[in-house]
């Protein structure tokens, strides 16, 4: 499905963009420059700070960890084949599997806790194959209360690797059930509840890369699989484990196959980019099982969206669809800055999609980590968690933009007239005034596409103004 306009976003690629303002504020060096650079590096620490400083924060990750393991250690003496050698799974790998400590994310997100799960979500939790027939755990998302007949676009989301799990994640889950979508998060192989590795012995998570870009499109085979079109790679990897797996998405039913968007983290968004590019020309044919062709409409990178020719076993990334692209300021390691960075630095992925003529936006969120997309309890990043007082986490700076604006993205490429979102989508995408204090003032966040109206919004520096 093609809901994008080619032509008109060619001819506002041609457009010269705004006049520049990044790098903005002290010349450097300076200790002007250095004052301001030592308060915007302090923004990494807010969110381990106000949760060790907050006793409800401290006892409900305390508890939910141990709930967590305690149904983990269930998992393993219900069907003890969780814990065989051929799985690659014992106490210390997958090292997030029994979801304790930063592994368990937002504490505060779990059934019993949170009344999403009885008041607003059905969530099924699914066990699937890969292709190397390595079990993948992972749960189903769709409204309750929803009206017979109704079709939702889809959305499945990605983790990050280096052990990312998939509560960290449920954040986004939640906000795009509350916006009508039917969604879709697991554990990558080799990560989380999933095995650690194939029967035969191949490797997950970053051991193996490729789990991020093939063991997504066996995802999406599952996602849209149907009690009529039974998910593959069960019945060829049958009679592996005792394990009950899910022969087919129980909530197919709700799901507009013709709506398909992703999002993915950290590798997960690298993940995310391969697999957007299969079909395209120049890149790898679509590997799936279930569609002829690819079916990917739209994706959300964060941190960050990947470009390039195949290199070291990943294959060629070439722009398809409309993409959006979230970049943290101080990365995975959090260093501050010696000196200012390129202004451009966070533009290239950005420029091959606009050349290409297709629908982009790079954001880079002041003061952020790689970790502001997984909401991992003690890791650098800005405030996600500064009130707990209604019994769950509210308020923060990074989450809520990231939030904001990859439902805005989704909703533009993914709603139809009359759903939740459509109408509004361009305006929250152009919402400069609300959200430009919290873009980079190092990087340049820059924005290239055509509203539902025909107007092209082409803009090389949205902290300046467009």
């Amino acid at each position: 499905m093609k809901m994008f306009q080619s032509l008109p976003l060619l001819l506002g690629a041609l457009l010269p963009l705004a006049a520049d303002a990044i790098p903005e504020g002290p010349a450097y060096p300076s200790l002007a420059w250095r004052l301001r650079e030592t308060a915007n590096y302090a923004k990494t620490l807010e969110a381990p700070t106000e949760q060790a400083t907050n006793p409800r924060f401290v006892a409900r990750l305390g508890t939910q960890s141990a709930l967590n393991e305690l149904q983990y250690l269930l998992r393993g003496l219900a069907d003890p084949s969780w814990l065989s050698r051929s799985s690659g799974n014992n106490n210390l790998t997958p090292l997030c599997a029994s979801y304790i400590g930063p592994c368990a994310g937002d504490p505060f997100r779990y059934p019993g806790v949170d009344p999403f799960y009885d008041e607003e979500a059905e969530v099924t939790p699914v066990v699937f194959q890969d292709r190397g027939c390595a079990r993948i755990s992972g749960r189903v998302w769709k409204p309750r209360g929803l009206a017979p007949g109704t079709r939702l676009p889809g959305v499945v989301i990605e983790t990050g690797s280096l052990q990312a799990s998939e509560p960290l994640y449920w954040w986004m889950a939640q906000a795009l059930v509350r916006s009508g979508y039917a969604v879709m998060t697991f554990d990558v192989r080799g990560q989380g509840r999933s095995d650690a590795q194939t029967p035969s012995g191949e490797a997950g998570s970053n051991n193996n890369p490729p789990v991020f870009w093939l063991g997504l499109v066996d995802a999406i085979d599952f996602f849209r699989s149907s009690v009529a079109v039974p998910y593959p790679h069960n019945l060829a990897c049958a009679g592996l484990y005792p394990t009950e797996v899910t022969a087919a998405n129980p909530i197919t039913d709700v799901i507009d196959a013709s709506r398909l968007g992703l999002a993915g983290h950290s590798l997960g968004g690298t993940g995310v980019s391969v697999v957007q590019a299969y079909g395209a020309p120049g890149a790898d044919a679509w590997p799936g099982v279930l569609d002829a062709e690819n079916p990917v409409d739209v994706i959300v990178a964060w941190d960050s969206l990947a470009v390039g020719p195949a290199s070291n076993g990943r294959p060629a990334i070439v722009p398809r669809v409309p993409a959006m692209d979230q970049s943290s300021e101080y990365g995975i390691f959090g260093l501050t800055f010696a000196r200012p960075p390129e202004p451009d630095g966070h533009l290239v992925a950005f420029n091959a999609w606009r050349a290409a003529g297709l629908p982009v936006t790079t954001l880079t969120i002041r003061g952020s980590t790689h970790f502001e997309w997984s909401l991992i309890p003690t890791f650098p990043a800005t405030s996600w968690c500064p009130r707990t007082a209604g019994g769950a986490c509210s308020g923060g700076w990074g989450r809520p933009m990231a939030e904001h604006y990859s439902l805005a993205w989704l909703d533009r490429w993914l709603k139809l007239p009359g759903e939740a979102g459509f109408d509004s989508a361009d305006s929250r995408l152009l919402a400069d005034a609300d959200w430009r204090e919290r873009t980079s003032f190092y990087f340049r966040s820059a924005r290239s596409f055509v509203t539902r109206d025909g107007v092209a919004q082409t803009c090389g520096d949205v902290r300046a103004g467009c």
